[in-house]
């Protein structure tokens, strides 16, 4: 008897982890933002949760979005091939959750008061200086990604989510460079607001490939 073997069951499985991976991430994140002594979340990015005595919290938050993101990867890499965007959509994405891993293996550096008693300012650390730099390199491989995808859902005739992905890629980097810039207040919230936006994005593209597959 001959047996009709697909690979719908593990592909759906891994995509799962991207529909989950952004709103686990939000809420455990957010959770900490409103219960942290000293926490503002009008001045404090959200990096800077992992100090602190339960700095650990936010650390294995990372960690464990950042691995739930790259198994999502692996499964959009299977759901895309062939054709457009099928190779550097999911490596570009894979890449975005590495770099969560590293800026949850190299912790942000406290400041602004956070955790309670620490100065406004301090010194970057190596370890701090490394947590920007993966969390860059990821944030621009991820808009890269927004963009990438773009293209391949215009092809697939879904107008809206496509729009969406370019929308999402652009706004993303752009939040990031005003918090990088250092202008605190309105930019912090805005590159919350860029957070929440990406990790929307990768729970609807994930959803989307994850029925067209099951």
């Amino acid at each position: 008897m001959k047996t009709d073997c697909t690979p719908a069951g593990p592909i759906t499985s891994l995509l799962g982890y991207g529909v989950i991976a952004g709103p686990f991430y939000v809420a455990v994140a957010l959770a900490q933002a409103l219960t942290r002594d000293g926490f503002d979340l009008r001045r404090h990015a959200w990096s800077m949760l992992a100090n602190g005595d339960f700095g650990w919290i936010q650390i294995v938050n990372l960690v464990l979005t950042g691995l739930m993101t790259v198994a999502a990867a692996v499964g959009l890499r299977r759901a895309l091939a062939p054709g457009r965007g099928a190779t550097w959509g999911p490596y570009l994405i894979g890449a975005y959750g590495v770099s969560l891993v590293g800026a949850g293996i190299f912790r942000a550096d406290p400041g602004s008061g956070f955790p309670v008693g620490a100065p406004e300012t301090v010194t970057p650390s190596w370890h701090g200086m490394l947590h920007l730099a993966v969390a860059g390199v990821g944030f621009l491989c991820l808009s890269a990604a927004c963009l990438v995808l773009a293209n391949r859902l215009s092809r697939e005739g879904r107008r809206g989510l496509a729009w969406f992905s370019r929308g999402t890629g652009v706004f993303f980097v752009a939040s990031f460079a005003g918090l990088a810039s250092g202008a605190g207040g309105p930019a912090v919230l805005v590159f919350v607001a860029g957070v929440v936006t990406v990790c929307a994005w990768l729970a609807v593209l994930s959803a989307h490939y994850y029925r067209a597959t099951a």
